[in-house]
């Protein structure tokens, strides 16, 4: 057996999107894997809904395949793709399911997403961002004559909005609308219009198609969702309701009953989200999770086939589950759990996820009355050649009495003594370096899976104990808790995490003066606040973080979240968000500390890196800045495989530098090849 290591990455497949066929027999999903420094492929699979056979391959390995959704009759697959004349446009595909060859429905410029069938099967109707001038002369509805249609890119750019960029791109005057394309002709037909942003369609009959828009006041600047009905017949528009949050799905029953999500306007980002029937033949509204005290995705859930009972996922004290609901609210139960599961999808009696948990990091099951198959082990061969280590789970006591969750990793020496609990190396002089982990959001909440299961087991396999938690302010463990961090995110969140730390820490296996600590996004702010505030840590790696809230507010998507969870506004309160930063704390810390930022990151854009890099540079801190071209926030979850693997290693490799477990000299002195001062040259520095 093997350990784990970064480049692992590289061999994990993961699934993605799996949908149950409407007679239930069948699942498809998408097979996610890298295939070299720079791209993944993901094509889509099929297997048996009983597990009695082994999955296959359904679509070619040409582009990037994904939302598979099957049609009303189950006879053809649509999906979008990316194959095709070598454009990188993810357009509409469909495919027969009794075989044959997969027919391109769109040639769109603005790409494909969020599929929906009409009930008759001879429609779908998807989302496209597309600009003024590209609906002004239809080429939204298609470019199939049109040599290399490619959008310039506008020079200057000329911005009159709140938001102008998200993800890792610019917005450049594009706006979300509804479309419907015909499946046998491929034409296709605008529903919406105007300088306004739609999604989530969603049909109730053939002719009645449902979608969301933002159309109140300036709607960059607020949290309401209005729902509207379009007569694809009479083409005619009815507004049918308005609801609160940052987003928002639907789920339209045949009737016209619709269910949405809904989250308090104040305070938005801090609070719990609902989901809300709205019935409009007897015009009421049911708040269908009342009973529960945990948030629900805002996209995702849905009805079963009998349109009796809604399906969703809450996050629920570091599982995430899957539950249901009956259309009065009155009955909910869990219907699937243990463990992190995502991409729900319901039939008649069953109820297909694809999740993780702490010994493989995906895949594809099926829930029947409580009785769980697992359809596909996407990673037999690779995770019978390594060694995995079982995450412990920890509950503490931190502030006030408050109850922490938390786990911790061991590295995969470690010899237990057989009674289920660790017990110490074979070696009891032998002890192990501690690595603290942070999770971002900060209303985010961690498991013993997810995105970080690589990630975690390889830090295990360099030879530290790792330690992760959910601090207050994570979500999962009721409004309260959430709620918890409102005007504080350094000082609360420090003392649960810290808690976790010194606790662990004191075990004798635990060497407690080679501590470290690492995370991203609000784990960066994190990372950040806490090298200002304590030298417990021998290294830290601070990554896309939010080091200065005011920078942070004038340039990110998510401005909306100071204000929601600070209560505050720059221009108000200046002097109260410098001191909540961590940069206004730089001059404190001694703790060596690397910076990973991204340069396409718009949610946590790299000026706060940059600032952070600075001025712990300034103060005469051993630190380097690391920017990966091309990337965005999301880079340690979906970026290029090659960076997601090296920010990984570089993360080990700082930790390791300052470490008196690993046989590295200290980065304190680098010569013009950025290694340590004596280093050999393979690498293994102070990253």
């Amino acid at each position: 057996m093997r350990r784990v290591s970064a480049a692992d990455y590289h061999d994990i497949a993961k699934p993605e999107s799996p949908r149950l066929s409407p007679g239930g027999e069948q699942v498809a999903f998408v097979r996610k894997v890298p295939t070299d420094d720079e791209s993944y492929e993901a094509t889509i699979y099929l297997v048996p809904a009983d597990g009695s056979d082994e999955p296959r391959r359904f679509t070619v390995d040409e582009g990037v395949d994904s939302q598979p959704r099957w049609s009303p009759s189950g006879d053809r697959l649509a999906f979008v793709s990316t194959r095709g004349d070598g454009d990188d446009r993810p357009q509409l595909w469909v495919v027969p399911t009794d075989g044959g060859e997969a027919q391109q429905v769109t040639d769109v410029p603005g790409g494909v997403s969020t599929l929906e069938w009409s009930p008759d099967g001879r429609r779908i109707a998807f989302v496209q961002a597309t600009t003024e001038a590209e609906r002004e002369e239809q080429l939204d509805l298609s470019i199939a004559d049109e040599e290399e249609y490619e959008r310039e890119t506008p020079d200057p750019r000329v911005v009159d909005r709140l938001v102008y960029r998200q993800l890792a791109r610019y917005i450049d005057g594009t706006r979300g609308h509804v479309y419907v394309a015909d499946v046998e002709s491929g034409d296709v037909g605008r529903v919406t219009d105007g300088d306004y942003d739609h999604g989530s369609p969603s049909w109730s009959d053939e002719t009645t198609l449902y979608y969301t828009s933002k159309r109140t006041e300036d709607p960059d600047d607020n949290v309401y969702v209005d729902v509207f009905a379009y007569d694809t017949e009479a083409d005619e528009e009815e507004h049918v309701l308005q609801t609160t949050g940052w987003g928002t799905g639907l789920a339209v029953a045949g009737d016209g009953r619709v269910v949405y999500a809904r989250t308090p306007e104040d305070r938005t980002s801090m609070r719990q989200t609902d989901l809300e029937l709205f019935d409009p033949e007897s015009e009421e509204t049911t708040v269908l999770t009342a009973d529960i005290d945990r948030t629900v995705g805002a996209v995702g859930f849905q009805w079963d086939p009998d349109e009796e009972f809604v399906y969703f996922v809450t996050p629920d004290e570091g599982d995430y589950v899957c539950r249901r609901v009956d259309d009065a609210g009155a009955a909910i139960e869990v219907v699937a759990g243990d463990g992190h599961i995502t991409d729900v999808s319901a039939g008649d009696e069953a109820v297909v996820y694809a999740k993780s948990e702490w010994d493989h990091p995906g895949d594809v099951f099926v829930s029947v009355g409580g009785d769980e198959t697992r359809l596909t082990e996407l990673n037999a061969d690779y995770l019978a050649d390594i060694e995995v280590g079982e995450p412990e789970e920890l509950r503490f006591e931190s502030d006030d009495g408050v109850e922490v969750q938390g786990w911790v990793l061991t590295p995969p020496d470690f010899d237990p003594d057989g009674s289920g609990e660790p017990s110490g190396p074979a070696d009891e002089s032998e002890t192990y370096p501690l690595a603290v982990e942070i999770h971002g959001g900060p209303h985010a909440m961690w498991s013993t899976a997810g995105t970080m299961w690589h990630e975690f087991q390889t830090l295990a396999a360099r030879g530290y104990v790792v330690f992760w938690s959910n601090p207050r302010g994570s979500t999962g463990y009721g409004e309260a808790f959430e709620m918890a961090i409102e005007r504080d995110w350094g000082d609360v969140t420090m003392t649960d995490v810290m808690a976790g730390a010194e606790l662990v820490a004191e075990r004798d296996y635990v060497d407690a003066d080679n501590a470290f600590v690492t995370g991203g996004s609000f784990g960066g702010f994190m990372t950040g606040w806490i090298v200002g505030h304590t030298d417990f840590f021998r290294g830290a790696v601070a990554q896309r973080g939010v080091y200065d809230l005011s920078s942070f507010y004038g340039s990110t998507d998510a401005f909306k979240l100071v204000e929601w969870d600070f209560g505050a506004k720059p221009w108000d309160e200046p002097e109260f968000l410098w001191e909540q930063s961590p940069v206004a704390h730089a001059a404190n810390a001694t703790t060596p500390t690397l910076v990973v930022h991204a340069d396409n990151d718009f949610r946590v854009p790299v000026n706060n890196g940059e600032m952070f890099y600075l001025f712990l540079k300034k103060n005469g801190i051993d630190t380097r800045l690391v920017r990966y071209p091309r990337e965005g926030h999301e880079l340690s979850r979906s970026g290029e495989p090659g960076h997601v693997v090296d920010r990984i290693e570089r993360i080990a490799r700082w930790f390791d530098g300052y470490s008196d477990h690993h046989d590295v000299p200290p980065a304190l002195e680098r010569g013009d090849d950025g290694l340590s001062a004596g280093s050999d040259g393979d690498g293994e520095d102070g990253e």
